[in-house]
């Protein structure tokens, strides 16, 4: 009879373990179904809404970006560890991807952040013409960082590292940490929101 009831809870946790491998919370994702590897955010959270410039002075705004899935990750331009590794992997993601979809790089300390030094960094990081650079008023962008739940920079706390992907609707639909973020996961949930998971 122990026995029985051993090997019964052994089971058990087996079945539970195999039942929490995986990506992120993939709720509603039924058998057989292709899974994101990303964190799956809550339904119905739209990304925010703005009209701001880029670093070429152009208009960028995100409901402009309707109908395909983009890409968004938080920079500064005068960062040399974490930034130019977010823009190596949003490059090399794309190129995985196989085509190019909006990418979008928000500036997180405006002050220092201009059009002029946001397309030094683009070139330097070889993604100038595949991705937009984000820059604005630490007003202008408050609004931007609180929508999509980051912090900026500040001398005494690192931005939020992560990615978001958004859905063709405008819907943030998976985060990434930047520890967590390959180009290979990141072009596979991108692939995943373009045949409208």
């Amino acid at each position: 009879m122990a026995l029985v009831l051993v090997s019964a809870s052994v089971f058990a946790a087996v079945m539970v373990g195999a039942a929490t491998v995986g990506g992120g919370d993939n709720t509603g994702s039924t058998a057989g179904e292709r899974r994101f590897e990303g964190a799956t955010l809550p339904r119905g959270v739209e990304a925010p809404r703005f009209r701001l410039r880029d670093q070429d002075g152009d208009q960028v705004a995100m409901e402009d970006l309707r109908g395909r899935p983009v890409i968004v990750t938080f920079l500064y331009t005068h960062c040399e560890d974490s930034c130019p590794t977010q823009a190596q992997q949003v490059r090399s993601a794309l190129d995985e991807l196989g085509e190019d979809v909006p990418a979008l790089a928000i500036a997180v300390e405006p002050e220092r952040d201009t059009e002029e030094s946001a397309r030094a960094f683009l070139s330097e990081q070889r993604v100038l013409g595949r991705m937009q650079f984000v820059v604005g008023s630490r007003d202008e962008l408050k609004r931007v960082w609180e929508g999509f739940g980051v912090t900026p920079q500040r001398d005494d706390l690192e931005h939020s590292g992560r990615f978001v992907l958004v859905d063709p609707k405008g819907v943030q639909r998976v985060s990434f940490p930047i520890d967590q973020a390959t180009p290979e996961r990141l072009a596979h949930d991108l692939r995943l929101l373009a045949d409208g998971a």
